[in-house]
């Protein structure tokens, strides 16, 4: 009888995983987050980490789920989509930027979504007052096919907005 092959921690929008190793090794975070951990806010969308789709937090950095494997998350604090309720400094349903997201009708199929949004929580807790310019720079790695551009633009300066406000 061998051994259980070790486990490594993980800590996913603030409760800690265990996952086996034999899991980690061949696996990809998005694979992890949501065949494992049924968290469906990341969504696979090129597998190359060039669309979006995929963007999680990995410690406060917006990173690609798609292209990292899972064990090199391992010890680290991971935030999906999920998770972004637990950053606020309130209980609240829904974080500011998922509020905005929602107040300006920033989505029409929602497939981009959940990378517009994780990038846009990035930028905000870097720069809790960018300009539009700022704003598209940050996006323009992520693609969405819809032409909501104009909304999630907006989105995400209501939601610096929002978030100062809540700070206030």
């Amino acid at each position: 009888m061998h051994a259980p092959a070790s486990l490594s921690p993980v800590v996913v929008n603030g409760q800690p995983f265990a996952l086996p190793q034999s899991t980690l090794a061949s696996a990809t975070l998005l694979h992890v987050l949501r065949n494992d951990l049924s968290l469906n806010g990341p969504k696979y969308g090129c597998g190359l980490g060039q669309c979006g789709a995929c963007t999680v937090l990995v410690d406060g950095i917006a990173a690609r789920a798609c292209v990292i494997p899972a064990q090199g998350v391992a010890g680290r604090e991971v935030t999906t989509l999920e998770g972004l309720p637990g950053r606020c400094s309130r209980a609240e349903r829904l974080h500011p930027v998922q509020q905005a997201f929602v107040d300006e009708q920033a989505a029409q199929c929602g497939y981009c979504l959940n990378g517009m949004v994780m990038m846009a929580v990035a930028l905000l807790e870097r720069n809790p007052d960018p300009d539009e310019a700022a704003v598209r720079r940050e996006l323009s790695g992520n693609l969405c096919r819809c032409g909501t551009h104009v909304e999630i633009i907006r989105a995400v300066l209501r939601a610096a907005v929002l978030m100062r406000e809540a700070q206030a």
